[in-house]
């Protein structure tokens, strides 16, 4: 009797789990597709063009790049600001997220009242918070400045001042910082007692228990956070054009195009120039060049942070 060959059957088994798979992967694959692969595709086609949104594009060869990289004046105040951001406030936001989860963790009364003070900041509109900070810190007839003045500091002027405009854009972003605050102590809650129970036995202190206890637990949650951080200040653009055409003082009428960067460049980051050369100069090759500029450097930071030589994760055995 001829033995029954099983391969074709088996054949058709893997084709069907690899048709059911790609069935439920297809939702995320449409989507990473339209929102994400075409889109990177088109801006690298887009860079290597001289394209005005309404001409026929025009091959032009490496002159975007050429005039992105060597030509651009404010190229290297827009990198320059982005990058200063991305370490600064992603290094403040986490540092004061953790404490403020911390601190609140540690309150033995009126948690509700505090956990929810904290994190309504955070639930203001961009714009609208961005308004309020800007008023805030008006070096004339701010609340901030006269409270300063009354106690004999001499105030900054805040938004109008070069050295002091992006600071304030930190400061408003750790008025903000519910989301971070909530994240933060979730993971503290769900550190085990009992391994600061161990901690309390051995006397170790505030400190070492946070270092050997608290730390190694969070390190995944900080990881998250900085990461995170890293992507959206990458992309950080309504807050530092609304606060510098508010502090400019400038009205904002139909048909107006706003110049971003007050004052002095110093809030000018690279999504406003993106934003700037392709839908104010309609120059959309060099505004191609630059997204995809930041995209680079933002996948490079990503990768060296997620290494395990960055520092954030515990290595594994």
């Amino acid at each position: 009797m001829a033995s029954t060959n099983p391969a074709p059957a088996l054949r058709r088994k893997h084709r069907r789990e690899r048709l059911r798979t790609l069935g439920f992967l297809s939702p995320w694959l449409i989507g990473f597709s339209v929102f994400f692969g075409y889109p990177l595709l088109a801006t690298v086609y887009f860079s290597f063009m001289h394209y005005n949104q309404i001409e026929q594009p025009d091959f032009v060869g490496l002159k975007n790049w050429t005039y992105v990289l060597t030509q651009m004046p404010l190229f290297g105040p827009a990198l320059w600001n982005t990058l200063w951001l991305v370490v600064v406030m992603v290094a403040l936001r986490v540092a004061f997220g953790l404490g403020m989860g911390i601190l609140v963790t540690k309150i033995k009364s009126g948690v509700g009242f505090f956990r929810t003070a904290f994190y309504l900041p955070y639930l203001a509109p961009p714009v609208a918070a961005t308004v309020a900070f800007v008023f805030l810190l008006n070096p004339g007839s701010g609340p901030v400045n006269k409270i300063l003045g009354a106690v004999g500091i001499s105030a900054p002027e805040w938004f109008n001042d070069p050295a002091w405009a992006k600071p304030s854009l930190v400061m408003l972003s750790l008025w903000g910082i519910g989301e971070l605050m909530v994240i933060f102590m979730a993971s503290l809650l769900d550190v085990p007692k009992e391994q600061y129970e161990a901690a309390d036995l051995d006397g170790a202190g505030a400190w070492a228990k946070f270092r050997y206890v608290t730390w190694p637990a969070i390190t995944p949650i900080v990881m998250f956070a900085v990461v995170t951080g890293v992507v959206q200040t990458m992309q950080y653009y309504t807050q530092a054009l609304v606060a510098g055409k508010l502090a400019s003082g400038v009205s904002i009428g139909p048909g107006s195009v706003i110049q971003p960067g007050y004052p002095d460049h110093s809030t000018l980051t690279v999504p406003q120039l993106v934003y700037s050369l392709g839908f104010q100069n309609f120059n959309t090759g060099a505004a191609c060049v630059l997204s995809l500029v930041l995209f680079v450097i933002a996948m490079a930071v990503t990768t060296l942070l997620m290494r395990k030589r960055a520092g954030l994760l515990p290595a594994e055995d």
